[in-house]
């Protein structure tokens, strides 16, 4: 019997997809093509233990293609009768095998999440690689349909999963993808995952191939680090951070911030690893900490009377540098584009942590919080 689209019932819906790949991906220019390099990428990442680290590569072949590495568990690609979980294959070829596994330490590289199916069925070629218990297995496809059953095709050392795709030209406009683009976007998914290596490879140049590496211990302290790098002097050289779980969220969150020399306000926000570009109820709670924690060391203090007002967020966000990440079971997002978080919990929880951490560090560090607050206090008499 030949092994086509007729084996499997699972593949309906393939057609459906490239007749329509907009739809699914948004665009059949670089933007589609990327939308399916982090299809790939977040499966990879979502494959490394929480907390954990992990080894994600990622390789831009010279012959057009993509080839994402994992070295997790590795999966199997049949689906097991008595866990529920979809197999390799069929998350290949399903269009109703369900989303990804959700939660709090689901990273999210693209959104919307569309699955692997999406991106099989939108390339030319596929192979899955998966090496397991000691084995290692392949299969291939070309535009969404299995060339042959999964194989085996030798022993195995180590564990983990390899996805290399190549974009069908007959879909998409260009199969290119840009290198800076694709190494920016995974920088910062290795600062929101801290201890996660992921290496970017790419083969096209002529000649040598360039890569770079991120892994970041720190987390968002080092990515505030780097986002304030380049803004001149600081006024203390303390990255603050902060992290909490808390179940009143059913999710934890860390945040990271300095003032600098500047009257600019810089807050980067994420949800799950996706930047919430229009902010929410994280970025909310945040500056209300921060206003906060600021207003109660100046009235300790002696800074401010009782007649001042409060010092309030606008304030007190002149000259911060900050990151504020929430990883939450269940995300709610506003509008279609997940710009804006909405979960109301995050407020709260979010604002208790960041004050309860700053007044800590103020009490800490009494010269340079003075320094710090006596500027706001100034800027209010002065206003």
């Amino acid at each position: 019997m030949e092994y086509d689209v007729a084996a499997i019932e699972v593949l309906e819906g393939r057609e459906a997809v490239r007749k329509r790949p907009g739809m699914w991906i948004g665009s059949v220019g670089e933007r589609g093509v990327l939308h399916m390099v982090w299809e790939v990428v977040g499966r990879a990442v979502n494959q490394s233990p929480p907390g954990r680290g992990g080894i994600v590569d990622v390789t831009l072949t010279r012959d057009g293609g993509v080839r994402v590495s994992d070295e997790g568990p590795g999966d199997v690609f049949e689906t097991p009768g008595d866990t529920g979980n979809p197999g390799l294959e069929t998350l290949l070829t399903s269009l109703h095998a369900g989303p990804d596994p959700g939660g709090r330490y689901t990273a999210t590289v693209g959104h919307p999440r569309v699955g692997l199916r999406v991106v099989n069925a939108l390339s030319s070629r596929l192979r899955a690689e998966a090496r397991r218990d000691g084995v290692f297995r392949a299969q291939e496809y070309a535009r969404g349909v299995a060339i042959a059953p999964p194989a085996t095709v030798g022993p195995a050392s180590g564990s983990g999963t390899t996805i290399a795709f190549w974009p069908d030209a007959e879909i998409f406009e260009t199969t290119r993808c840009s290198f800076a683009v694709l190494a920016e976007r995974l920088r910062q998914v290795a600062f929101l995952n801290p201890g996660l290596s992921i290496t970017v490879t790419d083969e096209r140049p002529a000649g040598e191939a360039r890569a770079v590496m991120f892994r970041y211990p720190g987390g968002v302290r080092d990515f505030v680090a780097a986002l304030d790098a380049q803004t001149g002097a600081l006024l203390h050289p303390d990255v603050i951070g902060c992290e909490r779980e808390d179940p009143r969220m059913a999710g934890a969150m860390e945040a990271a911030l300095l003032w600098n020399g500047s009257r600019e306000e810089r807050i980067r926000s994420f949800a799950n690893s996706v930047e919430t570009h229009q902010g929410g109820t994280h970025v909310d709670g945040f500056r209300d900490g921060v206003a906060a924690a600021v207003t109660a060391y100046a009235r300790r203090r002696g800074m401010l009377t009782a007649a001042d007002p409060d010092l309030d967020v606008a304030r007190s966000g002149e000259g911060l540098t900050a990151v504020v990440s929430v990883k939450l079971d269940r995300p709610e997002f506003l509008g279609a584009t997940a710009g804006l978080l909405g979960n109301t919990a995050v407020r709260a929880c979010v604002g208790e942590a960041v004050q309860e951490r700053l007044g800590a560090w103020f009490e800490e560090r009494p010269e340079r919080a003075a320094e710090i607050v006596s500027q706001f206090v100034r800027g209010l008499h002065e206003g």
